[in-house]
């Protein structure tokens, strides 16, 4: 079980260094993504069970989805593209 935990927190890490120097904002958010689902099961091995629910949920779930509409959004406004009725969310 040592030896899992050791492996859960290098991956945090690596996860936490590759999303803050990837050059490419969906990679990055992609990675954030894996870095909050490894943060939720460290909550679960620490025996936080509310913890590692919040996270899964909040970080891997709601703060990805606002990140890729606000990737789709801003996107539409650097090509200049105008979003029509139906492309509305």
């Amino acid at each position: 079980m040592e030896i899992f935990r050791i492996i859960l927190l290098v991956t945090l890490v690596v996860c936490a260094l590759s999303a803050s120097f990837s050059k490419n904002i969906l990679t990055s958010i992609v990675i954030f993504m894996s870095y909050s689902l490894v943060m939720s099961i460290i909550w679960a091995i620490l025996q936080s069970p509310d913890l590692a629910i919040t996270e899964a949920a909040v970080g891997a779930g709601v703060t990805s989805v606002l990140f890729f509409i606000t990737l789709k959004k801003i996107r539409l406004i650097s090509t200049g593209k105008k979003e029509t009725p139906h492309e509305k969310e």
